[in-house]
């Protein structure tokens, strides 16, 4: 009688890989758990019980093997930290210290939890890893290749931080919830008992827990104050340091309710304030009024250091593409971009039926087909209108 094939999963603590886990016991395969710490909580917020004051590691190991325990299976406890500060963490911060946005979560499915953690659990003789991501993976007999697809709860697709998987990857990994709408996992938690049925789903940043952004990015990054300036020159106000700001931005700037003397209560002189630039040469960050402002929209945008999941780049043509996570797919135009002289070699243009709002460089734009993920790079520029400031051209 051949042994169960075995399957490692990653428990992180929360319900979806818990019912991830259950439902590849359920499908009769042999499964362990891996708890994955990926940053040490030693930055000094101690909180009253002697753990951080933010991760929240400790709690979600403690949740973790509660559930391998409800499931009876084994669970081992991993420590990644030292991979996540070299592979993770250092390009984080060289990212925002050169005035981008980078998105860590991608670079960590890439880096860490389908490369470190599939590392180990092939060691312990697993077939497969799973993880509670809202995605779904499948062999297309055509083409002979694994495709990346969108999870089928549109509220929860996470296709958008998996799209740097590799053939090899994909076809090593599972996805049991990507199957389920959330609700229906949060019912089968309830059903089957697990102890974190109800615990709130994270919204931290992959390694850093729930805490204050820019406190903790102001440990680790220089930073300098400077100008924040309008459109039309004037200085309204003071930023705290370029890192900490991003395309779109509205909260934070401490320039709300400013206007021109003699506007007109209630007119566009009282709109919100937005981040639409940030000048590194001039340590200036550049603010315009109103959401539909057009340099906060760009027709085109481009991008660098591209991942396909099918191993090469799809055909120019027609496809759907997201900016930035829980966005809708936006109609565009793919192209691959020719080399030229002092652009990153490997790049891709996208051009849109309707201009983007607050394309960030540094954030990933991700291409698909339908319901199949393609792949995408990192932003690097964007086609958003030529900004001007007393006359002149501030490209």
């Amino acid at each position: 009688m051949n042994p169960k094939p075995r399957v490692v999963v990653g428990l992180s603590g929360g319900v979806d890989s818990a019912v991830s886990a259950w439902l590849l016991k359920q499908q009769g395969f042999e499964v362990i758990g891996i708890f994955m710490k990926n940053w040490e909580d030693d930055d000094g917020d101690v909180g009253p019980d002697g753990s951080s004051a933010h991760c929240s590691s400790r709690q979600d190991w403690l949740d973790a093997a509660s559930v391998a325990d409800v499931l009876g299976i084994e669970i081992e406890y991993v420590n990644f930290a030292a991979e996540y500060k070299d592979r993770v963490f250092a390009h984080f911060l060289r990212e925002y210290q050169a005035g981008r946005t980078p998105n860590p979560d991608i670079l960590c499915n890439a880096e860490i939890k389908f490369k470190a953690f599939l590392d180990h659990a092939l060691r312990l003789g697993a077939e497969q890893i799973a993880t509670g991501h809202y995605a779904r993976v499948r062999f297309d007999a055509a083409s002979a290749r694994y495709q990346l697809l969108k999870g089928l709860d549109p509220l929860k697709d996470q296709s958008y931080f998996l799209h740097r998987l590799t053939q090899a990857q994909l076809a090593r990994t599972r996805f049991p919830v990507g199957e389920l709408r959330k609700t229906e996992v949060r019912r089968i938690a309830a059903e089957i008992g697990l102890p974190n049925a109800k615990k709130k789903d994270s919204t931290g940043i992959c390694f850093i827990g729930e805490r204050p952004f820019r406190e903790f990015l102001g440990r680790y990054l220089q930073h300098a104050p400077g100008p924040i300036r309008a459109p039309d020159g004037r200085t309204i106000g003071q930023h705290v340091g370029l890192s900490f700001y991003t395309l779109g931005q509205r909260q934070g700037l401490g320039i709300g309710g400013l206007k021109p003397s003699g506007a007109t209560q209630g007119g566009a002189d009282h709109a919100p304030w937005f981040v639409a630039r940030k000048d590194m040469a001039h340590n200036t960050l550049w603010a315009v009024q109103g959401h539909d402002h057009p340099w906060l929209l760009a027709p085109s945008l481009q991008a660098s250091d591209p991942s396909w999941v099918a191993g090469q780049p799809p055909p120019a043509g027609a496809y759907g593409a997201k900016t930035r996570y829980r966005q809708a797919d936006a109609a565009c135009r793919f192209e691959p971009a020719p080399a030229t002289k002092g652009a990153p070699d490997e790049r891709f243009a996208l051009h849109f039926e309707q201009p983007q709002w607050a394309v960030t460089p540094g954030q990933s734009a991700v291409l698909y087909d339908g319901e199949v993920c393609l792949g995408g790079g990192v932003i690097y520029g964007s086609g958003a209108a030529t900004w001007k400031v007393d006359g002149d051209s501030q490209i």
